[in-house]
């Protein structure tokens, strides 16, 4: 039988979901947990991998098993596993399907406040900047939608079979008072996209780089130069699109959401 586990993770501790050498990761902590249980180590498939310090509100993973599992085992893995990961749903489906494949779209959100705050320095990024031009970022957002090759906000090109992507929206949202989130959806992202992108948007809102220049960035298809990414710890992968599954992020990140809910 194969079971998709719905997951959510405050990634600050992690050097992401994939498992690694020496270095903490989401995969290896879940996994150590699930196999305990289970007095088994079936083959876990995650839907997807997140840089180190990145958050999910919403990740799948898959495995196949011959036990009949209930909510009994969700209470355990609660139960044994740090408060920084918490399991959500656990879900039987058809022996064909796939975390990572069957994926049809993909949701991230950055959010970044350009105040100094102690409390939300590990779900969002400070940046001390005055006076954003956000007439310019929501420029740039169409242009993302209008684009399908994005090979040059890509951090390794060439290891990917092709850098095409279909940008379903993008978009900026802000509480009025120095607190934003931006929230873009695709079929697929590419290695450290979505914080290259942010880097981006940073320097025109910043009047650093017009959207014309943005435009030409992404045309020349040109390998990176100089770029910086975004910090890390404001991305939060939020959303993953099955055609036979539909599960609603956690409350408490839709709290977070209407925090910064005025569309610019």
């Amino acid at each position: 039988m194969r079971y998709f586990i719905h997951l959510s993770y405050n990634g600050i501790n992690y050097r992401g979901w994939q498992r690694q050498i020496n270095a903490p990761s989401v995969q290896e902590t879940f996994e150590k947990r699930l196999f305990s249980l289970l007095k088994s180590k079936p083959v876990v498939w995650g839907c997807g991998r997140t840089d180190a310090m990145v958050h999910a509100s919403q990740f799948f993973l898959h495995f196949d098993t011959d036990k009949n599992l209930t909510d009994e085992l969700k209470v355990k893995l609660n139960m044994i596993l740090p408060n920084d990961i918490t399991v959500h749903d656990i879900v039987e489906v058809d022996s064909n399907a796939h975390a990572q494949f069957d994926a049809t779209a993909r949701t991230y959100d950055y959010f970044f406040h350009t105040y100094k705050d102690s409390f939300l320095s590990t779900r969002s990024a400070y940046y001390n900047i005055e006076n954003l031009n956000t007439g310019a970022m929501k420029e740039a957002c169409s242009i993302l939608i209008k684009s399908s090759d994005f090979r040059s906000l890509c951090k390794t090109p060439d290891k990917h079979n092709n850098t095409i992507c279909k940008i379903e929206d993008a978009q900026f949202f802000t509480n009025g008072n120095g607190r934003y989130r931006f929230n873009i959806t695709a079929n697929r992202f590419l290695k450290g996209m979505i914080r290259i992108i942010m880097g981006y948007m940073l320097d025109i809102g910043c009047g650093k780089l017009t959207p014309e220049g943005f435009n030409n960035i992404i045309n020349e298809r040109k390998p990176l130069s100089g770029v910086k990414l975004a910090y890390p710890q404001g991305l939060f992968l939020s959303k993953i699109e099955y055609p036979y599954l539909n599960i609603d992020t956690t409350g408490e990140f839709t709290d977070m959401l209407r925090c910064v809910e005025k569309r610019i």
